[in-house]
């Protein structure tokens, strides 16, 4: 709780400055995007989630025909071993310790390579959300546009979750490759840059989102 008022406070102070910082006469516009939603809803979210979670039934049903098999040796050691010989003991305890130790092993790559996957696809749809969100936001003259999480409240008048969805969905596009030319539906990041300078790319806010948000949720 402390922690998310210290994050509001900063964020107040930095909207206090920002605002002062700007002519009393100008109008201001503001809207908020639920990224993790957006990413759970559009189409892009949904086959990557599918295609994740085929690749998790696939990995689960591997590790769990190694664990079966590293039980049944341990079952054998532990009902049988008394009845062997030494050398037959001993071929049976090695057997078992070098398949405890591969599905050890495969058990984290699979961890690891999951886990991989899912940033790089969140990354990419990420990216695209970013690049969406910023062509609405200059096309509708938003002051700003906030991301859910990092505010404390927001009206949900200015939630523009669904609108980013929506124009996501029709442009039919390979994920990550939103503003990336002409047939992308939303100007390149460097031709928005050099018309407002100072402006943070896209790509930035894609990266910090990503780091908060995941297709596997």
């Amino acid at each position: 709780m402390r922690q998310r008022l210290f994050i509001g406070a900063i964020f107040g102070a930095f909207l206090a400055t920002m605002l002062a910082a700007v002519p009393a006469h100008a109008e201001f516009k503001f809207a908020y995007v639920d990224v993790q939603r957006a990413l759970n809803e559009c189409d892009a979210g949904k086959r990557a989630k599918a295609d994740f979670q085929g690749r998790v039934t696939s990995l689960e049903g591997r590790l769990q025909r190694q664990q079966n098999a590293v039980q049944s040796l341990k079952d054998q050691m532990e009902k049988k071993g008394m009845l062997m010989n030494p050398d037959q003991r001993q071929a049976l305890q090695d057997q078992y310790m070098e398949k405890l130790k591969n599905f050890e092993r495969d058990y984290k790559d699979s961890k690891d390579e999951l886990q991989a996957k899912d940033q790089e696809i969140t990354a990419k749809i990420v990216h695209d959300l970013a690049q969406v969100i910023r062509s609405l936001g200059e096309r509708d003259n938003y002051t700003m546009v906030f991301e859910k999480g990092s505010i404390l409240w927001g009206a949900p008048s200015i939630d523009i979750t669904d609108q980013v969805i929506r124009s996501y969905n029709t442009m039919h596009v390979p994920i990550g490759s939103v503003g990336e030319g002409p047939g992308s539906g939303v100007r390149p990041a460097a031709s928005v840059q050099s018309e407002q300078p100072g402006a943070s790319e896209p790509s930035d806010f894609g990266s910090q989102a990503a780091k908060k948000s995941t297709i596997s949720k």
